[in-house]
């Protein structure tokens, strides 16, 4: 970010007054450019034992599966987020009953936020970012065709818990330099 977003005027890099980190500073006004994590809201979609799965017709990671989520928008909260991005990618409805899973992925600068949730009188189908959507019983889930390690690590939560029928909130961190897996 060589020009602020506030004024226009020509940025630079120091470490602000109060912080410990560079930053690209405002020479004029002195606004303060912070990069900060993106937050990506989605669910784990449930219908009679089912679970509901997305085919990406988007980069990245074109024509694998994954659960309905994407980036939170300003005025939402990560329900809103969850339930719209359902909508959007699998024109589905759904009822949100619990924070499931979060992620940090810190070398993305990414967090992952998925709530388990129930799709609504059984009806879906596939969005703009989406080629095709199914509902799976845990036996036929296309492990090796997954676009993300969050999908795959949730989808394996849910099938541990549903044997107990008590599902726990879950935090990682995936991907984290000690672990480039993520």
């Amino acid at each position: 970010m060589n020009f602020c977003v506030a004024c226009g005027h020509k940025t630079t890099e120091k470490i602000p007054l109060g912080d410990q980190k560079i930053r690209r500073v405002c020479e004029s006004c002195g606004y303060i450019h912070y990069v900060n994590p993106k937050v990506i809201c989605g669910a784990l979609v449930l219908f009679e034992d089912k679970v509901l799965l997305c085919r990406r017709a988007i980069e990245p990671r074109y024509g694998l599966w994954t659960l309905p989520a994407g980036y939170m928008e300003m005025l939402e909260t990560m329900e809103q987020g969850a339930a719209r991005e359902t909508r959007e990618e699998a024109e589905a409805e759904v009822e949100i009953e619990q924070l499931y899973c979060m992620y940090n992925i810190p070398r993305i600068g990414q967090i992952y936020v998925l709530f388990k949730a129930n799709l609504v009188d059984g009806k879906f189908g596939a969005g703009e970012e989406t080629i095709e959507s199914r509902l799976f019983d845990e036996a036929d889930i296309p492990w090796g065709e997954l676009a993300f390690p969050s999908v795959e690590r949730t989808l394996r939560h849910y099938f541990e818990d549903r044997k107990n029928a008590v599902y726990p909130m879950h935090l990682e961190t995936l991907g984290s330099r000690l672990d480039q897996t993520g």
